[in-house]
């Protein structure tokens, strides 16, 4: 298989993309990648240090009010079109994937213009603009949430989960927590707020700590590395013995077949790992985000029995630690959430896609 694929911006986009070019790469070992991104995006680093031939073309976002940006963003997408054509006629790929960001719209668009198969993936429950302007022109449409269907057209929509989840899925306890100091055999809660940390959930942990000291579960508390300093001069003296402070955590897939509960952001990597692997959640979706997705990834979760969720206008010590308190000290009700969350995930979603995308080369060559 000759694969293309493009999406950036956020590790929302790039690790779907990464985990399906990783379930390729295991069913064809002689397969031609090309990942076409932005010289700004995350993609940029993670994709080049992942072994991956790399390209980059420049394009940005529209702005949500009438500016004269706008006109540019307008050029540059048309611009970067062309460009993408010129990549897409050297690499002569079988299929395109998009997974996301303003950078896939170019290439994905460029790809169906010129009679490629092209599929795309919508990670979250909610489309992103990108992926609605696509849908009209690609030939299948994957998604990780049944809610994301109405999006799109019905004929094009294929439920295939997210890519990520197949990675972390067959992940087995390592002793990890021994590395931080932690005891292998205490139930373990993970407040993560995700790679750059999240301000409101940091603080609202921090106040809790008068509340989870003492407690028979220990806490590994992730306040991300641009925020540590900061969180670290809030403790001062005052952090209980069965929290552990921690700035990053590099591979973090590795620890979660450890963690009892987990507390963290909505988005849907961290919700693919979280139902792969069938771990309980307390989830504080970002305000900040397109259209409010991650409380409607939450709800999904909540809706199914196997998470909680707070939002972060109500978020604070005390509701944050009666919360984690209720459900660790309700083992009946752990149970029921890890087996709800483990029935919401969807462990071969990458295989899926695969095979999904050697139909697509298939029909387009009869």
């Amino acid at each position: 298989m000759r694969l293309l694929v493009s999406g950036g911006g956020t590790g929302g986009h790039i690790y779907p993309a990464l985990a399906l070019i990783d379930a390729v790469k295991k069913k064809q070992p002689s397969s031609e990648i090309l990942y076409v991104g932005t010289h700004k995006g995350l993609e940029n680093k993670i994709v080049p240090d992942a072994g991956i031939p790399f390209k980059t073309i420049r394009i940005q976002g529209f702005k949500r009010s009438l500016s004269l940006e706008n006109l540019k963003t307008v050029y540059l997408f048309l611009k970067s079109v062309h460009t993408a054509k010129k990549i897409l006629k050297e690499f002569k790929p079988d299929v395109v994937v998009g997974t996301g960001g303003f950078v896939c719209g170019a290439v994905v668009y460029a790809a169906a213009r010129m009679k490629i198969p092209t599929f795309i993936h919508e990670q979250n429950s909610v489309a992103g603009v990108t992926n609605k302007f696509l849908s009209h022109f690609v030939d299948k449409i994957g998604i990780s949430f049944t809610a994301a269907a109405d999006n799109f057209p019905a004929e094009k929509v294929v439920f295939t989960g997210n890519p990520r989840a197949q990675q972390v899925a067959g992940m087995k306890s390592s002793n990890r927590l021994k590395d931080y100091g932690l005891s292998p055999t205490k139930k373990t809660v993970l407040v993560f707020g995700g790679s750059r940390g999240a301000k409101r959930i940091n603080e609202a942990t921090v106040e809790a700590f008068p509340l989870l000291a003492g407690k028979d579960y220990q806490v590994l508390f992730v306040t991300g590395s641009v925020h540590f300093n900061k969180i670290k001069d809030m403790i001062g003296q005052n952090k209980p013995s069965n929290v552990v402070v921690e700035p990053y955590i590099p591979d973090m897939p590795s620890i979660l077949p450890e963690i009892s509960c987990i507390v963290g952001r909505a988005g849907a990597t961290s919700l693919a790992e979280i139902t792969a692997l069938g771990i309980p959640s307390i989830l504080v979706p970002s305000p900040y985000v397109t259209n409010d997705h991650q409380t409607h990834n939450a709800q999904s979760l909540v809706n199914a029995h196997a998470a909680e969720m707070i939002k972060e206008a109500d978020l604070n010590g005390k509701s944050l630690a009666q919360l984690i308190d209720k459900l660790m000290s309700d083992s009946k009700m752990q149970e029921v959430m890890r087996k709800n969350a483990k029935k919401a995930g969807t462990t071969d979603a990458a295989d899926r896609i695969t095979n999904l995308l050697e139909q697509l080369i298939t029909s387009a060559s009869r």
